[in-house]
């Protein structure tokens, strides 16, 4: 591809540096600086390159030259002008957030300039008699992810970019599955009304879980010991029923793939189950939303996860002057005692402003060095050595 280039080795100092950063921070101790962990999704980058989302989704399955583009270009803005803590980079095929539609061989809508979504064709209790539990081998469209995984990675070799193709594909956890191709509304009533109908689906949709990551494996030649989730719409139910209706579909989960780590993201509000979190499903780390308050995850998590975010997008949509105050409270409140990395909560989606993000990290950068100093940031030390918490701060 004329004019597009890439060597991963020139960054790989950059990502050990960050590495062991984080890896400080995972272990409850301060390492030089708070690590910056930015989530930056796809679609923020088709913004700033002037490229239609829908005709960036739709290359996923035809012939992924623009989502080489893209994602390469994309990289070298993350290494060359955002500077967070990536360990690690790679890019694949990028079919978005309809991994269920794949699986269950659902119908998909491409909108204009956003992100496709699954077409609701069906209710619960039909869901429930209909979804086939199609084996990956012999689902085509499951298949046809893996091919293009390959595809993508003979056009970057034939392009001479050094960079690793990444593939596979995972669907969420049951909750969120289901009310990712059923209206979520309709999911929450059954949950109350008719648990055992609910609980029949989820069932379903466990099996196709781990169906799915078996194969992975045997694909990959790799056995998965370390698994992170995405249970957005956990939120949106009690604690009590969490533990009752969700959380049991979470822990075989991670009880067969999370050996030796459990990453769990949830857009929020989630506070509710922050104790849950640390205390019973035990998690390694945690992405925590934007719509969860950072002080709650602190509590919770202090000393048993690791845990980043809490910042929402709409924060930083505007300049730097309008998300410093967000920023020097996240500081304030992560920062003490390690355990914690500075990013905005899930992805950075597009509308973020890359000016205000950039200005961010250096600004985190300078100001976010241990021993914590709340001069800087607006604060002043607690009775119990921690940083205020309060709005005054």
């Amino acid at each position: 591809m004329k004019g597009l280039e890439f060597d991963i080795e020139r960054y790989h100092p950059q990502m050990e540096e960050s590495r062991r950063r984080i890896e400080i921070a995972r272990q409850f101790k301060e390492p030089d600086r708070v690590p910056i962990i930015m989530q930056v999704g796809n679609s923020f980058f088709c913004k700033m390159f002037g490229v239609n989302i829908r005709d960036y989704y739709l290359d996923a399955f035809g012939d992924l030259d623009l989502q080489i583009e893209v994602q390469i270009r994309g990289l070298k803005w993350l290494f060359e002008e955002l500077g967070d803590d990536r360990t690690s980079c790679g890019i694949q095929p990028d079919i978005g957030p309809i991994q269920e539609a794949i699986v269950f061989d659902l119908p998909v809508e491409y909108p204009d300039d956003t992100s496709p979504w699954i077409v609701r064709t069906m209710s619960l209790p039909e869901a429930v008699e209909k979804l086939k539990l199609i084996p990956p081998e012999e689902n085509p469209r499951v298949l046809q992810v893996f091919k293009q995984r390959e595809k993508m990675k003979e056009k970057v070799e034939r392009y001479g970019l050094k960079v690793p193709v990444w593939g596979g594909l995972q669907i969420h956890p049951p909750l969120s599955a289901a009310c990712g191709f059923l209206e979520p509304e309709e999911v929450m009533l059954y949950l109350y009304d008719d648990p055992q109908l609910v609980h029949r689906l989820f069932e379903k949709l466990l099996i196709a879980f781990f169906m799915l990551r078996d194969f992975q494996d045997r694909y990959f030649g790799t056995k998965t010991t370390s698994i992170g989730l995405a249970d957005d719409h956990s939120a949106f139910v009690s604690d009590e029923m969490y533990r009752q209706h969700v959380m049991p579909y979470n822990m075989l989960i991670y009880a067969r793939y999370g050996i030796n780590g459990r990453h769990l993201h949830a857009d929020g509000p989630n506070d509710h189950h922050f104790d849950t979190y640390a205390n019973i499903v035990k998690l390694t780390s945690m992405d925590i939303g934007g719509f969860s308050d950072i002080a709650n995850a602190k509590r919770a998590f202090a000393g048993k996860v690791f845990f980043w975010g809490g910042l929402n997008c709409k924060d930083f949509y505007y300049d730097f002057a309008h998300a410093k105050p967000f920023v020097d409270r996240a500081l304030r409140i992560g920062m003490p005692g390690g355990g914690f990395a500075f990013g905005i909560g899930g992805e950075v989606y597009a509308g973020v402003n890359p000016d205000t993000l950039c200005q961010v990290v250096d600004y985190v950068k300078q100001v976010g060095r241990y021993p914590v100093n709340p001069e800087l940031l607006g604060g002043e030390t607690g009775e119990e050595g921690s940083l205020s918490t309060s709005s005054e701060a």
